[in-house]
């Protein structure tokens, strides 16, 4: 074939091939701006975060607090109520600065170990459902999408950034101290916890879980037991699977990597608002002034116009 032939053939010549509609062309120079390597694809996810950060900190976890609220509070009609796909697209949507932030880091290393994370999250929760340990006795009264042994699907999804958050924060505010593993461990493990003072209160008012009552708005003290326990096995796991340098040169050159913690304080904190969780609320408010007055935290994500 001559090479006329072959630029008539793909469409790329002076015309398209007989009886084509150029169509094969247009196609081609579609696919032709998808990225080619890691490092392209990484750019581009980089510049969708960067330049919607405001939409996915701020405007998702909003809509989302009304929207959770609307349908517990019987407003929203079915199927919009609770809708678990909504709930997951969501979620989804705010965890993305996380994932595409932590995603230039992720090798075979940390592939397996965040591997092994994800088979304890599952184990942990499965246990947890049956036996009622570590977390205490309690059950999921709604759905979070497809279930596997009384255990949602998506759990790793809703799990793994919360203690990821907390990791990547502490290695933020300890600096060059973050270099003791002790020390890692002693500070992490409180603000996982510190979270789940956040967030369990403010689910089980939404009725997404029930631990048939507790001493802290309905939530048992054995739950945060059995975070701790779960928080120092994230820690240990998440130690391995990352290099702490690599980590660290990340949040230094990622403005938006911590931008789920946003999205939960705007979420978890406006739902205890609402129901009148007083002490979580406050503990949300802090954290987002921590967040806030910290060096790295770019507090012009609230201006949409910035």
């Amino acid at each position: 074939m001559t090479d006329a032939e072959a630029e008539g053939a793909t469409g790329k010549g002076g015309g398209t091939p007989s009886g084509g509609d150029g169509k094969t062309g247009e196609a081609e120079t579609v696919f032709d701006r998808l990225p080619g390597t890691r490092g392209e694809l990484q750019t581009l996810l980089d510049r969708i975060v960067r330049e919607n950060r405001f939409t996915i900190a701020v405007v998702f976890p909003a809509v989302g607090a009304v929207t959770l609220v609307a349908s517990a509070e019987g407003w929203l009609p079915d199927p919009l109520a609770f809708n678990p796909w909504f709930v997951l697209f969501g979620v989804f949507v705010m965890r993305s600065p996380l994932i595409v932030g932590v995603l230039p880091l992720i090798n075979r290393r940390a592939a397996g170990w965040v591997g092994v994370l994800i088979a304890y999250t599952y184990f942990i929760e499965h246990l947890g459902v049956r036996t009622g340990w570590p977390y205490g006795t309690f059950e999921y009264t709604i759905s979070l999408g497809p279930m596997l042994g009384g255990v949602p699907l998506a759990l790793p999804l809703f799990f793994i950034p919360l203690v990821m958050n907390a990791y990547l924060l502490c290695l933020l505010l300890l600096g060059s101290r973050a270099a003791n593993g002790w020390i890692r461990l002693l500070v992490v493990i409180p603000a996982v916890v510190t979270m789940d003072v956040v967030l369990d209160p403010a689910a089980v008012s939404l009725g997404f879980w029930d631990f048939g009552g507790g001493a802290f708005y309905d939530v048992p003290l054995s739950n945060y037991a059995g975070w701790g326990l779960s928080a120092t096995v994230a820690v240990v796991t998440l130690d391995r699977a990352f290099d702490r340098l690599g980590l660290r040169e990340r949040l230094e050159n990622c403005e938006f990597i911590l931008d789920d913690m946003v999205s939960f304080v705007i979420l978890w904190g406006a739902i205890n608002v609402w129901f009148g969780n007083l002490v979580p609320a406050v503990v949300a408010f802090l954290i987002g002034l921590g967040l806030v007055r910290t060096d790295r935290f770019d507090s012009e994500l609230l201006n949409p116009r910035r």
